[in-house]
């Protein structure tokens, strides 16, 4: 049967025509390689080379099989080299489901550094409603999520990529949008518009603590999962939140964002199942430690 070294002997050999230089460049003696250039011919059945006394010729069915072994021998140094980089994380494909608040704040510039350092990792984004990410992730659509810290959820792992204090969302009337340092006392009575807590629960216990520091509980009026869609209603004179820093990114016309005294810190996380296998997850969870 003939093996990948007897093919990578001659092709040194058919470029050398020599034996004794084909030996040298392989680190052989010129009697072995002799040897496996002629049971190469004879399992083939063929004559690849005419020998000389100083050197050889390729026959005709030589130089055919010159062109085909480096076809043979570059696919298979390829195979052998992604195999390597499927092992490392660095060839393959990975899946990662998101919040739509983090295009404001971690995506862009975590997605735009992976994929230019492992160019070669096919990777899908997909943005998700934030109340079905943890069940994605554990249902094995997704490798990876980004998203507001879920508190425990067993079978998930999360780590924390970006903390950030809250602010307060206010209609542009609104006698609040006034103040430029807002307190917790000063939002008593105030109508909410927030996550519900199966959504983001430290989001919600964040904002419900706050309140709680001012010595009163939360009243909240409306409950919607997207930031975005939090601030919209704000602007239509619906109630304020307490929402990340980031969001004032968004620009809402109608809506006055303050900052808050001794303001609470939400945090963003990557979270993904502790038993996933695939190798391209441990690179993007590397990149996920990187500061923002």
């Amino acid at each position: 049967m003939i093996d990948i070294r007897q093919m990578r002997y001659f092709v040194v050999l058919a470029e050398t025509l020599h034996f004794g230089r084909a030996a040298e460049r392989l680190h052989l003696s010129q009697p072995p390689l002799s040897r496996q250039i002629a049971a190469l011919e004879k399992e083939l059945g063929v004559r690849l080379l005419e020998r000389h006394s100083r050197h050889a010729t390729l026959t005709r069915a030589g130089r055919r099989f010159l062109d085909d072994a480096k076809a043979v021998l570059a696919a298979f140094d390829q195979a052998c080299l992604n195999a390597q980089l499927a092992e490392r994380g660095q060839l393959g494909e990975l899946s990662i489901g998101f919040m739509m608040y983090a295009t404001y704040t971690v995506i862009p510039g975590l997605v735009r550094r992976y994929v230019a350092n492992y160019p070669m990792v096919h990777t899908t984004l997909r943005e998700v409603v934030p109340g079905s990410l943890a069940a994605d992730i554990l249902a094995g659509r997704f490798d990876a999520g980004i998203m507001f810290d879920p508190g425990f959820i067993r079978g998930l792992q999360t780590s924390i990529i970006l903390s950030e204090p809250l602010c307060v969302a206010v209609p542009a009337d609104h006698p609040l949008a006034l103040c430029p340092l807002i307190a917790a006392r000063d939002l008593e009575g105030e109508p909410l518009i927030a996550a519900p807590v199966e959504v983001s629960t430290m989001l919600r216990e964040a904002i419900v603590q706050y309140c709680r520091s001012g010595g009163f509980e939360p009243t909240i009026r409306l409950e919607t999962q997207l930031q975005h869609t939090i601030v919209n209603l704000v602007a239509q004179g619906l109630g304020i939140a307490l929402v990340p820093q980031g969001i004032r990114k968004v620009n809402v016309a109608g809506t006055i964002f303050r900052d808050l005294d001794n303001a609470p810190i939400v945090n963003h996380v990557v979270a993904w199942q502790p038993g996933n296998l695939n190798p391209a997850l441990v690179p993007f969870l590397a990149e996920c430690e990187k500061r923002f």
